[in-house]
């Protein structure tokens, strides 16, 4: 059939209606037709012709419509006689026939049943077809607009174009007629199904029971499972009974897993997993794999400010505290000996299993060199050592690898006082000493320094009596008086009212340090270990023996002259007169000296 011209163009009727000559009926029914086709408006009609890029539609018009056929689906066959739906564009175009368009057509249809979709909640069928800016265009039959974050549950962790082509269902989440504007969830969707499972599944899942999963996130304190629409979560503590750093050394994202269910809260939907609770704890039978006083071997596997921790086996540690890491060194740090993976032998001092803690001890598994300390160095013995370090109170002599012995700042010298042991020792310095004393208990030796030598003390008061006149160097001024060098580390005080004749206040008013004096020794207390000295008896002490020499010398004088008078029958000559003033004249020029 060929189509007809345009102001020919008018509905097919039945040829009978002109045999009858029944023209009236004829031009009601074309004017019937026509009052219902009106632009805008969705149509059925008939293909009666394809003619190159036009395909021809009777609509029941008065005049045939016309459609390009680019508005039908690349490969869609066609054929004259099919019926399809078209949209009224135009009444009539330049030639007299109504342009249609099928492409509208679909859209409305398809527009239709989106909306009846969004107001009944029914997922519709679309495919991605591209990317676009914060989203994706999706199919449906019309343009719609898929945003990013409704793409999947989680952000995708691959390509974002990876989605595009794929045909899935969506949820219409907004609907917009004035602009034709469609936005679809897929997320929401998947959420909701989620729920079901979720419900179904929680209904079906015990604690204890042993279920299969797949590791879906990890993070710093666990793992993340599906279940199978329900994540649970694989505890870090929950993954071995041993030591686990972070739980990626124990699944892997994707792996599949079996677990068991350790705790559920339906009201919170959540799960809590274990994977160790497969096996049983190695501390159920603790007590019997490491009894009190058995040697151990272990790796260190962590340590702390006061101890390292030993793995004995996967899920057991031992604890070695630094006090009992070594008999002879004072451990402060653990590291000062020990070093991650380093494996070691230890002695099992205690064990708890309902704390699942033991306590190791490494010196243990050696000798106590204290045990023997005093058959290697009796009391009384001379022993070597050197000075490993100072304090006010003495110095700590090291007389073998880790025993340290204490040598008393009042050990140091018989004679001698000191204010701090670095007056006499340096640190690092080889020297011998006396043990004093062990206390094997305490783990401490006492040392002698002074007790190399017989105590002069023994025979100092013997050396030294009450009113000796000695002679000393003044080696330390202090504000009650001065120290005075006797011979060699034997000092004695001279009081600072014991400094001269007359008062003074301030010793350093009228003695230096390495000046040169003559003292009288007024104490001696050989308890204390104290000489007291004094300058000023020394001086009274010279001035009476100046008198006492002035008045020998004047009883001298009157017996010769007597003799001379006796001799002259007691007359006073001239020449004797003058021998008289001669002699009185030296006596006196003698006393003046004193």
């Amino acid at each position: 059939m060929t189509h007809l011209d345009a102001s020919t163009q008018e509905m097919e009727i039945d040829d009978s209606l002109f045999a009858h000559g029944d023209e009236d009926l004829m031009n009601s029914l074309l004017e019937e037709s026509s009052s219902t086709v009106r632009e805008g408006t969705l149509v059925s009609g008939e293909i009666i012709q394809i003619d190159g890029s036009d395909v021809y539609i009777d609509i029941g018009y008065k005049s045939e419509g016309i459609v390009s056929i680019s508005e039908f689906k690349e490969g869609e066959e066609l054929s004259v006689g099919d019926i399809t739906e078209v949209v009224v564009k135009d009444l009539e175009d330049e030639n007299g026939l109504v342009v249609l368009s099928r492409r509208r057509a679909q859209e409305r249809k398809h527009w239709d049943k989106v909306r009846e979709c969004f107001e009944a909640g029914i997922p519709v069928k679309g495919t991605i077809v591209a990317k676009v800016k914060g989203g994706y265009r999706v199919d449906v039959g019309m343009g719609a607009f898929l945003p990013a974050s409704q793409v999947d549950l989680r952000p995708p962790s691959g390509p974002e174009d990876h989605y595009i082509g794929q045909t899935l269902d969506f949820k219409v989440i907004k609907v917009n007629a004035r602009r034709r504007n469609v936005v679809l969830s897929r997320r929401m969707l998947m959420e909701e199904e989620q729920k079901e499972l979720k419900r179904d599944l929680l209904d079906k899942l015990e604690v204890g029971q042993l279920v299969a999963g797949k590791v879906k996130n990890i993070t710093d304190f666990g793992a993340f499972v599906d279940l199978g629409g329900i994540d649970g979560l694989l505890h870090i503590s929950d993954m071995s009974w041993g030591r686990v750093n972070h739980p990626s050394e124990k699944v892997q994202i994707n792996q599949d897993v079996e677990v068991i269910i350790l705790s559920m809260d339906k009201d919170r939907e959540r799960v809590s997993l274990g994977m160790k609770q497969k096996t049983q704890s190695p501390w159920d039978s603790i007590g019997e794999k490491y009894p009190m006083g058995s040697v151990v071997r272990g790796k260190v596997v962590s340590m702390t400010n006061y101890g390292a921790f030993i793995e004995l086996e996967e899920g057991v540690e031992g604890m070695v505290h630094v006090s009992e890491m070594s008999w002879r060194r004072r451990i402060r740090q653990p590291s000062e000996i020990l070093a991650i993976d380093d494996i070691v032998e230890a002695r099992v001092l205690e064990v708890d299993p309902e704390r699942q803690r033991i306590s190791l001890g490494m010196k243990q598994v050696e000798s106590n060199p204290w045990d023997s300390l005093d058959e290697r160095y009796p009391v009384g013995s001379v022993v070597k050592g050197r000075v490993r370090n100072l304090t006010e109170y003495g110095a700590f002599i090291q007389i073998e690898d880790g025993i340290d012995g204490l040598l008393h700042i009042s050990d140091l010298s018989w004679t001698k006082k000191f204010n701090h042991p670095s007056e006499m020792l340096q640190k690092g310095e080889a020297i011998d000493s006396v043990v004093l004393s062990i206390d094997k208990d305490n783990q401490r030796v006492a040392l002698g320094l002074k007790q190399l030598r017989v105590d002069p003390w023994i025979e100092i008061p013997g050396k030294y009596p009450m009113g000796r006149e000695v002679e000393g160097k003044v080696t330390k001024i202090v504000p009650f008086g001065a120290f005075v060098e006797l011979e060699p580390d034997l000092e004695g005080l001279v009081h600072v009212s014991e400094i001269s004749i007359e008062r003074i206040d301030d010793p350093m008013a009228v003695l230096s340090e390495g000046q040169e004096i003559k003292a009288a020794v007024t104490k001696v207390d050989s308890k204390g270990r104290q000489i007291g000295l004094s300058i000023k008896q020394f001086l009274l002490k010279q001035d009476e023996s100046a008198l006492e020499v002035h008045n020998l010398q004047q009883e001298k004088v009157s017996t010769s002259l007597g003799e001379k008078l006796a001799s002259q029958g007691g007359f006073l000559t001239e020449s004797l007169h003058d021998e008289m003033q001669e002699e009185e004249g030296e006596g006196e020029g003698e006393g003046e000296i004193f």
